[in-house]
Order: structure tokens, then sequence, then C-alpha cells
């Protein structure tokens, strides 16, 4: 049986628990809730081969400023037969004219290029045990007031409006923050992930500020397993594995073309914007 044969079809919630099954299967860590989240957020499409789901593919809007792909997964027992291909043009049909934006594995990284993406960074993933440390000065705990604020500087770091993901987190995690002249000045967010906790988005004025937003969660969850996602750029790793997040992989984010289009994440902000999906 050939991929064409392998039918292309809207993801629903009724394919939810074979999507878990499948992710479990490529190592993935994510719970059901990890995709109810992502699936809330985005428009998907899975495969079906006599009624087994054998791939999926998530494409998450930010308004008409850009997406991102998640969740490309394709079947260990068909690979090579041009599912994913399939996969990614149900996605770029679901995209339209968004810039998009994805974090590629080595694997997945000749078909994306084949589309035309290209790569604009290294994304290096730390995860651990949280060490009791003190809660770092600065720092509090958001109020339901915060969002509009923490929403207009996640637009400018990331340079597209996330309010759906940015709503949805203060509904399932927490978010930090730091003040400053009266407004905030930068914030962290904590939520529950695999087999945790993953902290992020993360935007901060600067790599200081960053760490006290990152320490503020460190520090109220000793003994925690906590995930944190970083770039090269940043510089942030090695300060991660100082504090016992061990770098355990990562991924290779990319761009297609027109994300030029996009507006372009303010320079002078620092932004730790986590695969917030993924």
């Amino acid at each position: 049986m050939q991929a064409s044969q392998i039918e292309i079809v809207p993801f629903s919630l009724d394919h939810l628990a074979a999507a878990v099954a499948l992710s479990k299967q490529a190592g993935w860590p994510h719970r059901t809730e990890d995709w109810q989240m992502a699936l809330a957020l985005s428009d998907g499409m899975i495969a079906l081969e006599d009624d087994r789901v054998v791939g999926t593919v998530l494409v998450t809007p930010y308004k008409q400023d850009c997406a991102t792909i998640n969740m490309v997964i394709v079947d260990e027992t068909i690979r090579g037969r041009g599912l994913g291909r399939r996969l990614m043009d149900a996605a770029l049909r679901i995209a339209g004219d968004r810039p998009l934006r994805l974090v590629a594995t080595t694997a997945g990284l000749p078909l994306y290029q084949k589309l035309g993406f290209h790569e604009t960074g290294t994304v290096l993933q730390h995860q651990g045990l949280a060490r009791e440390i003190p809660a770092p000065a600065g720092t509090e705990a958001a109020t339901a007031d915060d969002l509009p604020e923490i929403m207009t500087l996640d637009r400018v770091a990331f340079g597209a409006d996330r309010e759906n993901l940015l709503s949805y987190l203060a509904k399932v995690g927490e978010f930090a923050v730091i003040r400053r002249d009266g407004g905030v000045s930068g914030f962290a967010c904590l939520r529950a992930f695999g087999r945790g906790e993953v902290i992020g988005p993360v935007v901060a004025a600067d790599i200081e500020d960053a760490r006290k937003l990152i320490e503020h969660h460190i520090a109220r969850r000793p003994g925690r397993f906590l995930r944190v996602d970083t770039t090269v750029e940043t510089g942030l790793s090695p300060w991660l594995a100082e504090h016992g997040f061990a770098h355990v992989g990562g991924g290779i984010a990319m761009k297609n073309p027109s994300a030029g289009r996009a507006a372009a994440p303010a320079a002078t902000t620092f932004a730790l914007a986590s695969q917030a999906l993924g």
C-alpha cells in the first residue's frame, strides 16, 4: 500500500487517544492534556490507514501574523512512503499565506528544506530535578490584571500576537513577573507538561532578569521535574546546566521565506520563547 492510499482528514477529539499513542511511539513526553491544549489552539490533520491513525500535524495560528507547525509525526512502520510530505502539504494549505515557523528534528530537516524552510537557530532542551534555591529578589506572582501587559511584551518579543496562547496558559499555568516604573517589564510562565512542568515562554529586558524569572519558578518547585527550552544565541544553556538542568536534546528552529513579512522580534528584548506546544 502506498502513501497515496492513506486518507488525510481533519483532526478531531475522536483521534486524541491515537495521537497520544503515536507521540509515545516517537519517544515524545506529551500527555493527553498536552495534546488537548495543542488541539484547542490549533487546526490539524491526521493520516488514516484502515481507520488507524498513522500521522499527525497541527498548525497553530497567531492571528494573521504567523503560524507554527507542530506535532508532525509519522508512524514508524510507514516512514519513507511520502506521508510526511503529504501532511506538510496539508499544513501549508491550512496556514494559507501566513508566515510559518517550526522546530525540526534532524530526521525532518531535509523535508522542511525542500519545502523552502531555512534555519534560524538551534533550540536546546534542558531538564532535571529542581534544586533548593532561594527565591530571587524582585519577582512576584502575576495577577489577572497583568495579562494585557504580558501580551504586549510577548507580542514585541515574539513578533506576533499570541493572545489565544497566553490566555490559555493563564488558565492552566502560572506567571511570574518583574515590575519596573509601574508596569510589567518581564514575565515567565510555568505549566504542567509531560513528566513534570515546563518553564516558558520567558520575556525579559535582559538575561539577568530572565534568570531571575526562571529562578522564581525553580525556587517554588524543589524536587520537581522541570524543563526549560532555550537557544544557543541566549547563552543561557551553561547557566541552566549549572543549576542541574542537563542538555538532553532540542531541535532546529526554522521559518519559511515569507516569514520575513512578520514583525521582527525586538532586538533589545531577551526572549526565551519555548516550544510552547512541544
